[in-house]
């Protein structure tokens, strides 16, 4: 039964709720990608579908509308997959299971997939509705949005023809988006060696952080699990030996870990738990104002398996306590936009190495390669290396934009007011769309979507009616 058909707009949920029941996160985008080629198989529409699963879907001018420039729609069919403490859904096999009070809609238990499942939703609901007059629509769904934009990296492009493009991909209603950071991912790897050690084994966990995106919070002071499980290490070696076992944390590049763990041995039972009892109130302290419910934890458990040696100990610590991590610098002409900024997303362990996954995000080229270099020369220095990859470039500002004078002149009749027009740390794909399409005008928007990449995540459904009916108008203003 569906739970958003009471929901306005109608045409809009539907397709929404049409896609939640895929599962669709990254690298997982097959049968979502083919859901949408049905789409537009079933309504005779022209469609390109490629070898990564990006889609276009494009629909011819209606009447009056012949000679009009053809106007983009933009988003990505790929989510982000988190859940919370003990659900047990397997979301690469499982639709969501959805929610709403009226007010607002979510997923219990996993993240929503608003960022980018409301794009996909409105895309489809303006090329369903004949009645809407509009220009020749190209709608571009582009995958692994989340992992780096590799999708919009391998898209070809030959069959778009417009050059004004409504990226529907931001998370903040009346605000318009002109220019973001570019970006890379770097995965450092560490390799390590392992050795008997006679001590007690302890299971050591870092959680209860708010987490969240690690491009549009990533200035809000919010704990890193990775990060502070370093802290709580480095703490316990100052105290007793100490080796590891193996680090863990965090499932996405792009997102925040609230919960990090390691498996240690130590050599004084005592002096670890009184250390990471100190830790524990240290992060309380600190975090109070943005993850109150910090805690650390530690299980005393069978030990399995032969620890990492003094060395390899040593070098993991202080990959885990020197990394750079955070926010850089900030931009001097636009205040309160971080310009350069770095997150450890993904920590794991095997039996020869370390690895740790970074985002790098930066709106100057060379600022992104001096995080680069950092790590790079850390990596050298401790006996690894780092492999980057993801590479995309940062969206300018346009100061020259008829597509967004139009938007503004129908935000100000819809709204009463002036949108906010801003530049994001976060990453889009426009950078690498402009780069494909020459001459590219390009505004972002989107309704208001909360706490995104988290299970906490939530979506206005009033805003997405008002979004809805603005993104309708213009379309049929772009003439």
């Amino acid at each position: 039964m569906a739970v958003l058909d009471r929901l306005e707009p109608r045409e809009v949920f539907h397709f929404f709720e049409q896609l939640c029941a895929i599962p669709h996160g990254s690298y997982n985008t097959k049968a979502v990608s083919d859901w949408c080629a049905a789409f537009a198989r079933e309504r005779g529409l022209e469609h390109h579908q490629d070898d990564v699963n990006n889609l276009l879907i494009i629909k011819e001018a209606s009447a009056g509308y012949e000679t009009a420039e053809p106007l983009i729609l933009q988003g990505h069919l790929d989510m982000v997959c988190e859940k919370a403490a003990g659900c047990a859904k397997d979301m690469a096999a499982e639709g969501l299971d959805l929610a709403t009070d009226g007010d607002f809609v979510w997923a219990e238990g996993t993240t929503l997939g608003g960022d980018d499942g409301i794009a996909v939703a409105m895309a489809l609901a303006a090329l369903d509705d004949d009645a809407l007059p509009h220009p020749r629509l190209e709608v571009v769904l582009t995958t692994e949005e989340e992992v780096g934009m590799e999708g919009a990296a391998a898209l070809d492009v030959t069959p778009v023809r417009g050059r004004r493009m409504l990226n529907l991909d931001s998370e903040a209603e009346g605000v318009f988006t002109v220019s973001c950071a570019g970006g890379s991912m770097a995965v450092c790897t560490l390799p390590v060696s392992r050795k008997p050690f006679d001590g007690m084994a302890l299971t050591v966990t870092v959680g209860g952080l708010t987490g969240g995106h690690s491009g549009a919070e990533i200035h809000r002071g919010r704990g890193n699990a990775d990060m502070l499980l370093g802290r709580c290490l480095r703490a316990v070696a100052a105290r007793t030996a100490l080796r590891i076992l193996d680090v863990r944390g965090g499932e996405k590049d792009n997102a925040i870990p609230a919960e990090a763990a390691a498996r240690v041995a130590v050599a004084d039972r005592a002096a670890a738990l009184e250390a990471l009892g100190e830790m524990e109130s240290v992060f309380q302290k600190e975090l109070s104002a943005s993850d109150a419910a910090v805690f650390v934890r530690a299980a005393e458990e069978a030990a399995e398996g032969a620890a990492m040696d003094e060395a390899s100990t040593a070098r993991t610590l202080c990959l885990l306590t020197c990394a750079p991590n955070g926010v850089q610098t900030m931009s001097r002409e636009i205040p309160g936009l971080v310009q350069t900024s770095l997150n450890l997303g993904i920590l794991k362990t095997s039996e020869k190495a370390v690895s740790a996954s970074f985002c790098i995000r930066s709106s100057l080229a060379s600022e992104k390669e001096m995080v680069k270099d950092r790590l790079a020369c850390l990596l050298e220095l401790l006996g690894g290396m780092v492999d980057f990859s993801g590479e995309y470039p940062a969206w300018e500002y346009r100061a020259d934009s008829p597509l967004r004078e139009l938007m503004e002149r129908v935000y100000r009749e819809q709204y009463g007011k002036e949108p906010v027009i801003e530049a994001i740390h976060a990453g889009l794909e426009c950078g690498l769309l402009a780069g494909k399409l020459p001459g590219l005008d390009c505004v972002s928007i989107g309704p208001d979507l909360l706490e995104i990449h988290t299970p906490r995540e939530r979506m206005d459904v009033a805003s997405v009616r008002r979004v809805w009916a603005f993104v309708r108008e213009v379309i049929r203003r772009a003439k």
